[in-house]
Parts: structure tokens; sequence; C-alpha cells
């Protein structure tokens, strides 16, 4: 166990490095923090951390950088999570609250998110599987063909038009919208196929075919929609950190385009607290110069996505962990008001 005192230098180390992107020696360490020691107990504790995997020597430097380990216990046990000022979170609220539907929302988020962390921003939409369904529209375009509209409680609005094998009269229409509401709405999508598979049977010989067809139609958008979607912005930002990533940037924006990698990267989130992966932390060698941040967002108490950050290791962490809680919560709020 490090003491509490090299714990501080380690500290002021993280903090130097993400501070000024320049290796940290003893001298600059006892200038720029009040550790209440000489620089030569700052140059033991520091040949200490070297020893134990903390710190580590850049060939052309004499001043040391913290490793992945250093970076791991820097937020383990260094780093609060640091809280926005007030105009940033007004700033957050005014900005998302401008959206005017799920995509619009997502958008927002994603360049929310990297315009305050200056990182590559990810965003889940909200999984179907996890979704219920607030209201299934039946609009009829023609005798024989009508506009199905399915409207989750995340605020996801789904069209697909529907052609019926035969007319279909608003009586008719009226009666399937009701009969079809009455036992889907405030049910989770997985839930749908057993509830309405006997609903043709409550219709007329000759309108069972439509009901059917309708029916099918409904299944087949859940079933696509249940595919995980993802928006990514920010990827610029990655060019601003250039010299962070030790031979190429291009393994890091090749993984960033699998969106397997980007999926299996959020969901190391917990339900509803937070996770940072460091470096070799990430399973994927193409992230391994690369921490991510990430937690999940919903309503309710209930978590229906993940959203996070992709950023060299020499991170600002603590404001990084501030920056995607706060946006989470909002957007877990726009969610439940939607």
């Amino acid at each position: 166990m490090l003491s509490e005192r090299r714990l501080e230098v380690l500290r002021a180390i993280v903090q130097d490095y993400v501070g000024t992107e320049e290796p940290v020696g003893s001298k600059a360490l006892t200038e720029r923090h009040r550790l209440g020691v000489s620089p030569a107990t700052v140059r033991n504790d520091m040949a200490v951390l070297e020893e134990e995997g903390y710190i580590a020597q850049p060939h052309t430097s004499a001043g040391r950088i913290p490793t992945d380990k250093g970076y791991r216990l820097f937020v383990d046990r260094l780093a609060g999570v640091k809280p926005l000022s007030t105009p940033e979170r007004r700033a957050i609220q005014n900005f998302l609250d401008g959206a005017v539907d799920l995509d619009d929302v997502v958008g927002r988020t994603v360049r929310l998110l990297a315009q305050l962390t200056r990182q590559v921003a990810i965003v889940q939409y909200p999984s179907l599987t996890r979704s219920t369904v607030r209201h299934v529209e039946l609009l009829s375009l023609a005798p024989a063909r009508l506009m199905l509209v399915l409207i989750t409680d995340t605020g996801r609005v789904e069209q697909r038009l529907v052609d019926c094998p035969a007319p279909f009269g608003e009586t008719s229409l009226a009666d399937l919208r009701a009969r079809l509401n009455s036992r889907v709405v405030g049910r989770r999508f997985t839930d749908v196929p057993t509830l309405v598979q006997d609903l043709p049977e409550a219709f007329e010989p000759e309108d069972r075919g439509t009901v059917s067809t309708v029916l099918s139609t409904l299944l087949e958008t859940l079933a696509e929609e249940a595919e995980e979607r993802l928006m990514i912005g920010g990827t610029a930002n990655l060019t601003r950190s250039g010299h962070d990533f030790p031979l190429t940037i291009r393994p890091v924006l090749e993984a960033l385009e699998e969106q397997v990698v980007l999926l299996k990267l959020l969901g190391e989130a917990n339900e509803s607290g937070m996770a940072v992966r460091i470096g070799h932390e990430n399973a994927y060698e193409g992230l391994n110069s690369t921490s991510v941040v990430s937690v999940g967002y919903g309503s309710g108490g209930e978590t229906v996505a993940k959203l996070g950050v992709v950023g060299p290791t020499r991170m600002d962490y603590p404001g990084t962990m501030g920056a995607v809680r706060a946006v989470a919560r909002y957007v877990g709020q726009i969610l439940a008001e939607s």
C-alpha cells in the first residue's frame, strides 16, 4: 500500500501531465504543489512509484508520466467526479430541451458530449427490448392501404406502410386500433407477440387477412428495430491528441468504425453506475492507448441505454466523468418527460 504522501505525489503527477502534456519532474512538482517535503523526498517517492509501476520515464525526458496502472489508482482513489458549474448545467439543459424527437435528442447529446469533454462521444439509442409501447396508430391512406405508427415510451417513432389483401373500412380500422392499443399499451415489446396472436379471431372472416397483415408488419418492425443503434461524434477531437498515441491513430479510428466493438465498450458500464476502462483494460487491441468513460441513462430508475466518451489515457478524468454523468441525467429527464 502506498503512503498518503506518495498518493498525493501521484495525484500531482497525473494532474500536471494531463494539464501540460509534458513529463513531470520533481522540481516542478514541489514548485506547483504544496507537498510539504523537499525535492529530494519527492524524487524518492517518484522512484518508489516508478518501481511499483504507477509512473514511467519516457526515453527522451527526465520527467515521469503516469502508466495505465497509475491512472487506474488515480480514478479509483484520488479523483472525485468534478461537478459542473451552474452555467454549464444550464447550457446542457437549454441545448437538450430544444430537441424535437428522439433522433434529435441523440444527435444533440453526441454533439454536446463531444464539446464538453473534447473527446469522441458515443450515444446508444434506447433499446427496444427494454422499451414499452406508448401508442399504436393506424391511418387509412386508401381503401386497401394503411400506415402503422409505433410510438415507444422513450419517444421513438416508427412508421410502416401496410398493403392490405382487401379493402378495410373505417369502422373495422377503429375497432382494430382500439383492440390493439388495449392489449399492448404500457407493455414491453418482448411481450407483444403473445399479446396479439389471437387478435384476428375477434374480427369477421373477411377482415382477418388484413388484421393478420397489420400484426405481421408490427412484429417485423419490432424485430428490425431491436437491432442496437449508435451515434458517434467528435472523432476530429482525436487529431488534437495525435501525440498521445504511440505509433499512429489509425487503430483507434478503425475500432471506432466497428459498431460491435463500441456496443461492447458501452455494455461494460454498470446498469446504473459509471465504468472507466483505461488503456490495456480495453479488450480491443486498437483501443489500448485510449480510455473509455461510460454510464447508463434512462427514466424511472431504469437504464434503457448507455452513453460515453473515448479519448487518450491522458484525460481529465474528474471533468470527463462529471460531464458524462450530468449529460446522462439530463437525457434521462427528457425521456421521462417526453
